[in-house]
This record gives structure tokens, C-alpha cells and sequence, in this order.
């Protein structure tokens, strides 16, 4: 497809979709100040709730907001102009391409993730159809870093950063009085992807460090080779810290989330929220050992206090790129962002055709596995220190030298 260079004068509309993360305002705030700078935009819209607001014609004026607002949003976490989870009806696409014509919206940008690019691309079809020169751009966004196309995802690396110092601190708690519960099991989320689990691994220094197990999606979860880890690991440590994303599936594909199962969002994802509860009752009946589990819940996607500056940035600039592609005439695409190969970390941006990423998942690599699937290789650890910002703090234990010796 070829798309028109010339610059339609219009407003630009933007909405952000999906579970909020502790970046995604930066992304926001990255995209208002490229299109307050640019002279091809008019009014700079934002819609509550992502397509919903627009549907409900529930529309802001971004270009009223004072300068320190975009300041203080590049640090504040959750989706300053309200999110959503809506799937698209038959003669949404229709309604909400009447909508931004009326109120001449060329472009549009999305800030979200798998479900949100769906969206997206079906407003870009039907503009096409429609022969309205609408330029739909997606900005990426989720914690679970499983879209394709892209090195990863805005969001991941202060999440993934989140969970490796949740899991060092956590575990400090275990080791400390190991009698009291020797077993350990923490929830995460993830989807159908393992990348935030194997992200607990990222602050291991020492084999006996935890976590000692984990277990994702992408490889099936077999009850008795669990127990066997658990049995082995405690026998070897004095406790175990696992690590679970809720979504991991036995070898039927059953999840065994299923017991804490909500239900489904719009989307048809299960509500899941009950695998270490699981895991929890086989260590107890089959192992006779006292366990318990965390789930640190929303903490992971929101927690100012573990962003990742590297994240934060490549968040603020997604925005500003989404806004540079749709003024040049790019349409149906997504922002991505790929690793510049040298000695040191760097990422430039590039663009991607939605229906690449649209309701598509990129899976942990078995390559970034071991072999016994339960832990992390050196390849991941290359992969994602770099995206959680400053190292992690070092843990310091005493040397325990006895009296007398």
C-alpha cells in the first residue's frame, strides 16, 4: 500500500487501552508534546477509556492542559486518560470512522497491546473502505511483552524489574526462618507468555538464590515432575521460592488457574488468578510441607518505585515516533522498537503492519529456558537486564563465622 505524504490539517486523537502499566503515561505524554510542536495538527484530542470514549463521543482537550501536567505524567504511573477492555461490535468500526470524520480526527493513535492493535487496525480498514485519509498508529504497550514485531514491549522492563526485586525480597523472608514455611509459591502474571516469570531470575547471583523453580506457559505444567522439583529443591536449600505465571497450563491444556477463574474479558481471555493456590495445596497434601504463596496483583503493573529509566525513556519516545509516522502518512502500523547491536544497549524505532500484532502473541524462546525448563539461561539474562534500568541492589548476608573459630 502507498500512503498520501501530503498533510491533511486535522486533530489528532489518542486513547489508551488495556491494563494500565507504570509507563504508560510517558508514552502519552511523549505523543502530546511531538503534536504540540508539530505545525500539521490542529486540536489534540483525548478519549476517556480508550475506544469507548469515542464511541460515547466522551472527548478531552489535551492541548488545554498546562506544560507541568506532561511533565508530571512522564512519572506517573496508570493511564491518565482512563483505560478500557472493549472488543469492537460489528458497526463499531463504521460508527467511530463517522465520529472522527465529523470532528476531522486524521489521526489516530492507540496506546496498547495484542487487543488494542486489533482495534486499531479495524478502524484503519474500515477508514481505507471509507477512502478517508485517517493515519491509525498503535503505540505498544504491556507488561507481558508478548508482542510481535517488536525487541519489547514499553511496560515490561519496570514490571519485570518489579518482579525480580519482589522475588530477592520476598525470598529474604523465607530464608529467614525456613521451619516456619519451607515452601514458597509467587504469582505472576503474564498471559500466555513467561517473560515476567523468568524476569524473578534476573537478581539470582548464587545457585542457592532464589528462585529456584519457575514455571511458564510455554512449557506444560506436569504435576508430579512439580512435586519432584519442590521435594529435590528442599532437600538441597532448606526452603524453595517458586515462581508461577497464572496462566500455566497442565498437559491438558487446562489451567490451573481455573479455581480462581472470573470469568472472561471482552476478548475471551480467562480471568484467572488461582495457579499458586494450586501449587500451595499439592506441596501441603503430597509433600506434607507447610507452603504458602504471594501475588503481588496490580503492584507489578503500577509500581512508581521499581520503574526502570530505560523503560520510562523508550516509553516517552514510542509516542513521539507514533506521532512523526502518522504525520508522514503512515496508516495500520505499530511502533516497535529494535535492539542496535554493539557493546553497549541502545534501541532505535521502527513500524510494523498491525495485522502482524493484532490478537498475535510473541512467546518466551526456548532458547532463553534451561533445560529443565524451570529456570533462565545467560541468553535471557543478556536479553533483559538491560531493560530494567540500574542494577539490582546487592543482598548482603553475613559470613557467620562461629564464636571462638
Amino acid at each position: 500500500m502507498t500512503y498520501s505524504t501530503s498533510r491533511p490539517r486535522g486533530h489528532l486523537l489518542i486513547g489508551q487501552s488495556g491494563g494500565a502499566t507504570a509507563v504508560i503515561n510517558a508514552s502519552l505524554a511523549g505523543a502530546v508534546r511531538e503534536a504540540l510542536a508539530s505545525d500539521g495538527i490542529d486540536g489534540i484530542y483525548g478519549a476517556r477509556h480508550g475506544i469507548q470514549g469515542l464511541l460515547d463521543g466522551d472527548l478531552l482537550d489535551l492541548r488545554r492542559e498546562p506544560a507541568a501536567t506532561w511533565d508530571g505524567l512522564v512519572a506517573t504511573p496508570s493511564a491518565a486518560l482512563g483505560s478500557c477492555r472493549y472488543r469492537l461490535q460489528p458497526d463499531d468500526p463504521e460508527r467511530a470512522l463517522d465520529l472522527l470524520r465529523r470532528l476531522s480526527v486524521r489521526h489516530f493513535l492507540y496506546i496498547g497491546g495484542n487487543d488494542s492493535a486489533d482495534t486499531a487496525h479495524r478502524i484503519a480498514l474500515a477508514a481505507r473502505a471509507a477512502d478517508y485519509d485517517l493515519r491509525v498508529v498503535c503505540v505498544p504497550k504491556t507488561i507481558d511483552n508478548d508482542l510481535p514485531g517488536t525487541d519489547h514491549c514499553p511496560g515490561y522492563g519496570s514490571a519485570a524489574r518489579f518482579i525480580a526485586l519482589a522475588t530477592m525480597d520476598s525470598a529474604m523472608c523465607t530464608e529467614a526462618i525456613p521451619t516456619h514455611y519451607p515452601v514458597k509459591v509467587i504469582e505472576v502474571m503474564g498471559r500466555d507468555a513467561g517473560w515476567l516469570a523468568a524476569a524473578a531470575a534476573l537478581g539470582k547471583e548464587r545457585e542457592e538464590d532464589a528462585p529456584h523453580l519457575i514455571y511458564v506457559p510455554e512449557r506444560p505444567f506436569v504435576p508430579t515432575r512439580f512435586l519432584e522439583d519442590v521435594r529435590r529443591a528442599h532437600e538441597r536449600y532448606g526452603y524453595v521460592v517458586a515462581v508461577v505465571t497464572e496462566t500455566v497450563r497442565d498437559e491438558r491444556g487446562q489451567p490451573l488457574g481455573a479455581v480462581g477463574a472470573q470469568g472472561v474479558d471482552a476478548f475471551g481471555h480467562q480471568l484467572l488468578g488461582g495457579a499458586a493456590q494450586a501449587l500451595v495445596g499439592m506441596v501441603r497434601e503430597e509433600l506434607g510441607l507447610r507452603a504458602r504463596f504471594d501475588r503481588p496483583g496490580d503492584l507489578q503493573r503500577m509500581a512508581s518505585s521499581c520503574v526502570s529509566a530505560t523503560d520510562r525513556d523508550e516509553a516517552y519516545r514510542v509516542g513521539g515516533a507514533a506521532v512523526r509516522a502518522a504525520l508522514s502518512g503512515v496508516t495500520d502500523k505499530m511502533v516497535t522498537l529494535v535492539r542496535v547491536l554493539g557493546p553497549a544497549y541502545a534501541c532505535e524505532t521502527n513500524l510494523v503492519d498491525l495485522d502482524v500484532v493484532a490478537n498475535e502473541q510473541r512467546l518466551l524462546p526456548a532458547e532463553y529456558l534451561d533445560a529443565e525448563g524451570t529456570g533462565v539461561t545467560p541468553a535471557f539474562r543478556d536479553y533483559a537486564l538491560p531493560l530494567i534500568g540500574d542494577p539490582l541492589p546487592r543482598h548482603v548476608r553475613l559470613r557467620g563465622v562461629p564464636i571462638g573459630q
